[in-house]
């Protein structure tokens, strides 16, 4: 069963950063995608907790650092959003999710992972991003995340649970 937990949140990664890199590059705001990949690790974080939620972040960053089009080094998804997965799985162990505190989880997850992002591509020297530009994109990818999060995060948080409770009945 534990393997049929990870294969379907492998196949949630791989449709969301699918539909992230071909779908939404449609509908960018300022440059800036919607981060289904970063809703998805928050989900499996809000459900399953930090371990989990962890390594299905690094899993969804290597694959969008190596998606193309990436233009950046490889690694600064995978870091940022083994953070994410981390800080959504400890507001699981803290807080019981409700829709108020899982739009803080999001909003606060969404500022860390693309601060750490930003921040990696200010010390990695990525010419495409100056210091100006930071709190702009910031604030974009916030404003995506949050405006995207009723509509994805209840159908992650649904498949997450039915898998847990599969788990518990097993």
């Amino acid at each position: 069963m534990t393997g049929v937990r990870g294969l379907v949140a492998l196949v949630a990664v791989v449709v969301a950063m699918v539909l992230q890199v071909t779908l939404f590059p449609h509908v960018a705001w300022a440059g800036v995608v919607p981060n289904l990949c970063l809703l998805v690790v928050v989900g499996a974080g809000l459900v399953r907790g930090p371990q989990f939620a962890m390594l299905l972040g690094f899993a969804a960053g290597v694959l969008l650092d190596l998606a193309p089009p990436a233009d950046h080094v490889a690694g600064r998804w995978a870091l940022a959003l083994v953070v994410v997965g981390y800080v959504a799985g400890r507001v699981r162990q803290d807080v019981r999710p409700t829709a108020v505190s899982v739009l803080v989880t999001v909003a606060a997850c969404s500022f860390v992972g693309t601060s750490v992002f930003a921040i990696t591509g200010l010390v990695l020297r990525d010419p495409l991003l100056g210091v100006g530009d930071l709190l702009e994109v910031i604030a974009a990818a916030l404003a995506w995340d949050l405006l995207l999060t009723p509509l994805v995060l209840p159908l992650v948080l649904g498949v997450f649970r039915r898998l847990e409770h599969d788990r518990a009945m097993a």
